[in-house]
């Protein structure tokens, strides 16, 4: 069995590559958006999203090389996110992935048009990479998903959910919804990209589709955690931002331990959904380990 962190680090070398070669140069004019997009989205990153684009991919039977494409995207959709979320008129945060965020490298127009820009590349990878190997129906199948993911039904209505409870009590149902959409849909859709590559039979998909709402939420949990516990130079942010501007949050309802325990239910409902699955689906429960117990 291949270990855990070499797997790791073959994908996301491999997101990596990816993404180096769609990546506008430096040199190209406008220089400084393209050092800008290069800056926020190379280099340091958990880069979960793409590793779970492969991974559901290896559970049902796709070569990774096929891959590249929707892997890359979600990880640009990913990074558009932080760059707009971290802007002073959302959550003007000073500290990304372990460096200076990007309106705090360059400035706030430079940052909104980074966001934009990398938004629009990965739906531009996903309608050309000639090394996604489906036919077209499915081409547009798996754009229409990272658009709804990334849309108001998904990672920006999430947001706006999440800016306008600060400072109100929600209740528990209301935080899962809320953090579905901000942050489970998009994992979700990177495990379903990943899946719909083999185009899989209704029941595979459904039970990866459940997986991933699983440790979407998982996630988030651990995330609310860590900005309690965390440390800034493991998280690479700035820990206690959530309370500083009074969101609600699992820890702040829960309170810690309650907390912890939901998302050690979350994994083994996360593991009892790969049962049908064999060891090509071993990743993905490794995956859902790694959620639950990261330091960042």
């Amino acid at each position: 069995m291949t270990d855990f962190a070499e797997l790791l680090r073959t994908y996301r070398g491999q997101v990596d590559a990816a993404l180096d070669r769609w990546l506008p140069s430096a040199d190209d004019e406008p220089q400084k958006l393209h050092q800008a997009m290069r800056y926020m989205t190379l280099g340091e990153g958990k880069r979960l999203r793409p590793v779970l684009v492969y991974a559901a991919g290896t559970a049902v039977g796709v070569e990774s090389v096929t891959l590249d494409a929707p892997a890359a995207a979600v990880e640009l959709i990913h990074t558009y996110s932080l760059v707009h979320d971290d802007l002073p008129a959302m959550d003007d945060d000073d500290l990304r992935r372990g460096k200076p965020t990007c309106h705090r490298a360059f400035d706030e127009a430079t940052a909104v048009l980074v966001g934009d820009a990398l938004q629009v590349l990965a739906f531009e990878i996903m309608a050309r990479d000639e090394k996604l190997v489906v036919d077209a129906a499915m081409r547009v199948r798996m754009i229409a998903e990272l658009a709804v993911a990334s849309g108001t039904a998904g990672m920006a209505g999430g947001q706006a959910i999440d800016l306008a409870a600060m400072g109100r009590e929600l209740d528990l149902a209301a935080l899962e919804r809320m953090h579905r959409m901000k942050t489970g849909a998009l994992i979700g859709a990177s495990v379903r990209l990943g899946a719909l590559a083999g185009n899989p039979d209704s029941a595979t998909l459904g039970a990866l589709t459940q997986y991933a709402d699983c440790i979407g939420l998982a996630f988030q949990i651990r995330d609310d955690i860590l900005d309690d516990e965390g440390d800034a130079a493991l998280l690479g942010k700035t820990p206690g931002a959530d309370r500083a501007r009074d969101k609600p949050t699992y820890t702040s309802m829960l309170g810690l331990d309650t907390a912890r325990r939901r998302a050690g239910e979350l994994h083994l409902k996360a593991l009892d959904l790969l049962q049908p699955f064999g060891p090509e689906a071993d990743t993905l429960r490794e995956i859902s380990a790694y959620i639950v117990e990261r330091q960042h």
